[in-house]
């Protein structure tokens, strides 16, 4: 995402965040926002700089950890289930896969050979 649509995309998440939660402090349904839009799509290396960029625009503000409800419970049920490793890694990027299918109405994956795009049994 590059300009307008990345603006856009912040604007729409922030204005769920809103919704969901109209009395909550707008300086943290920003951040989650921000976060939930731009760290989906960040190399290790760009995570620590946007962590960087990100206190220093929201000084002292910590960020509450969502709440999922049962899909953390679901996920990690069928991880093993899959036979899949129920790795914190693993389980990041998929409720990155989630937070990400509520913002856009697209999207790709991508990465190595091998990294885990796919699954054949």
């Amino acid at each position: 995402d590059f300009g307008m649509r990345a603006v856009n995309t912040v604007i729409s998440a922030a204005g769920n965040n809103k919704r969901k939660q109209p009395d909550a402090d707008e300086a943290i349904l920003m951040l989650r926002a921000l976060k939930d839009s731009n760290l989906p799509k960040f190399l290790t290396d760009d995570i620590v700089l946007f962590q960087g960029i990100i206190s220093d625009l929201f000084p002292g503000v910590d960020l509450p950890a969502p709440d999922y409800g049962s899909l953390m419970t679901v996920m990690e049920e069928q991880t093993v289930e899959m036979g899949l490793q129920k790795v914190p890694t693993f389980m990041e990027k998929a409720i990155q896969l989630f937070d990400v299918t509520v913002l856009r109405h697209g999207l790709m994956t991508v990465g190595p050979t091998g990294g885990g795009k796919t699954m054949c049994k």
